[in-house]
């Protein structure tokens, strides 16, 4: 039998900081214009974090190259690989239970024009209860802050939702916009029923990193990341 503590148990075994299973029904217009029709005829989204290193985190701001690369590797390369093996595991453990089970992997780019994946990682930790969206447009975990990185397992196993998507606590609080060297967010909070273009300008992330690898520099940033109080263990 298929239930949330056997999948919760999978998907710890495989270094998991974070669990939790999102009904995607009150999103279903935004899954369906993000993804298609496909990946909108799953009513449920597995989240999975993991915590990434707070050491090198809390180094990005010197912006000393080999904090960058060291943060483009362990931060990223090594636990997006980590999170899809860890998807392909839990869904495999779905799909051999006779359910339908789509591993989205943790950082491919679906869609070049809008800069976006299939399916939106933040969005099922979110719906998941695990965090809020901030100003960032990251998922804000209560205690770790935007240190963590997604992957998601879309299902229709019979398992039921964790939470439900937490308002934003971000509150007054403006590092994240003011830290960002292209000015990419707006500062507005998370709506729903905005656009994340009313947030964030992904185009401009995307020439700052092109403008980096041009100077012969690792297209490395995440000052929104080391900047965040949440993430520092401050509220």
């Amino acid at each position: 039998m298929i239930d949330n503590e056997r999948i919760r148990a999978a998907a710890l075994s495989e270094g998991a900081d974070y669990f939790g299973i999102a009904d995607l029904s009150i999103a279903r217009e935004a899954v369906l214009e993000q993804g298609g029709a496909h990946i909108a005829s799953y009513p449920l989204a597995i989240s999975m974090g993991m915590r990434m290193f707070d050491d090198l985190v809390d180094l990005l701001p010197t912006r000393e190259r080999w904090v960058n690369i060291s943060y483009r590797h362990s931060c990223y390369d090594v636990i997006n690989s980590r999170l899809d093996q860890l998807a392909s595991r839990v869904a495999g453990e779905l799909q051999r239970s006779g359910y339908r089970a789509m591993p989205v992997p943790s950082s491919k780019r679906a869609d070049s024009d809008r800069l976006c994946a299939a399916f939106s990682h933040k969005m099922a930790a979110h719906l998941a209860g695990l965090g809020w969206i901030g100003k960032s447009c990251l998922l804000i975990t209560l205690d770790h802050g935007p240190r963590v990185r997604w992957v998601t397992v879309l299902t229709d196993a019979p398992l039921e939702p964790t939470g439900r998507g937490m308002e934003p606590r971000c509150g007054s609080c403006h590092e994240c916009v003011d830290a960002c060297p292209v000015q990419a967010f707006t500062g507005r909070q998370f709506d729903p029923n905005e656009p994340r273009s009313a947030r964030y300008d992904a185009r401009k992330c995307e020439a700052y990193f092109d403008e980096l690898e041009a100077r012969g520099e690792e297209a490395t940033c995440g000052l929104c990341v080391a900047v965040c109080p949440r993430g520092k263990g401050r509220s």
